[in-house]
């Protein structure tokens, strides 16, 4: 489904991204993790061109990805769940989640709004469609942003750091959406903090540090038997014994 090849990333003089090589297949949850500062979000924005590699290439569905098919080509196949909602303030639950498939994909209003209800009633808001984002918790306005997503029914869903802004009370209730998610054919990346996800949904997990890939494996390799001893530090100070 993503494809990426010999990817660097550079901001001015910062080499964020080194020589990245990366396959997701269909249907794969894929969690990258890492320490702050490894490269994973820039890797995960790479994916859909929300940020241009430097140098290398991306492909999707065994298309490479280029300036001038992006916008086709991420419509078609991606959505994204960002660290912040990035819901519009000023539309209700019902409108943030139906503007894209209208105007987007062409979806009537109904068809657009049978998808909306859907998706609030997997996320466990449906009761919410009239509210506005401003009255909802930060771990409700996340689950609409997933939601919103689903509405566009992509066969890839990228996750960045999707419970970082939240409260401690309220990861667990975006999580849970996200394990319920994790059981249909759905293809996800995330970057996440979160281990104990990870471990529980992951069929294959990447670690990254200092803008490269240093491991990758599925999660009994990963965490009961890390290779590498940049791993193994990562994991000490971050899992209990």
């Amino acid at each position: 489904m993503i494809k990426l090849k010999n990817i660097y990333k550079s901001f001015g003089d910062l080499e964020v991204l080194r020589d990245v090589n990366l396959e997701v297949k269909e249907g794969e949850k894929l969690v990258i993790i890492g320490p702050s500062g490894s490269g994973k979000s820039t890797t995960v924005r790479c994916m859909n061109f929300l940020e241009e590699p430097t140098k290398g290439e991306v492909y999707i569905n065994g298309t490479l990805l280029t300036s001038k098919n992006k916008t086709r080509l991420v419509r078609e196949n991606i959505s994204m769940v960002f660290q912040q909602f990035n819901l519009y303030p000023h539309m209700s639950v019902l409108k943030n989640l139906t503007i894209a498939p209208i105007k987007l994909h062409h979806k009537s209003k109904k068809e657009a709004e049978e998808l909306a209800y859907h998706y609030l009633d997997v996320v466990g808001l449906k009761d919410k469609a009239d509210a506005y984002p401003s009255t909802l918790s930060g771990g409700q306005q996340q689950r609409i942003a997933i939601a919103r997503a689903l509405c566009t029914q992509s066969k890839i869903i990228l996750f960045d750091e999707p419970t970082s802004a939240l409260d401690p009370e309220t990861i667990q209730e975006v999580l849970d959406v996200m394990i319920k998610l994790a059981k249909e054919n759905i293809t996800m990346v995330v970057v996440t903090h979160e281990m104990g996800f990870a471990r529980e949904v992951a069929d294959r997990i990447v670690f990254m540090a200092d803008g490269q890939i240093i491991e990758e494996g599925d999660p009994e390799h990963f965490f009961d038997y890390p290779e590498s001893e940049r791993v193994k530090q990562f994991l000490g100070k971050i899992i209990r014994k």
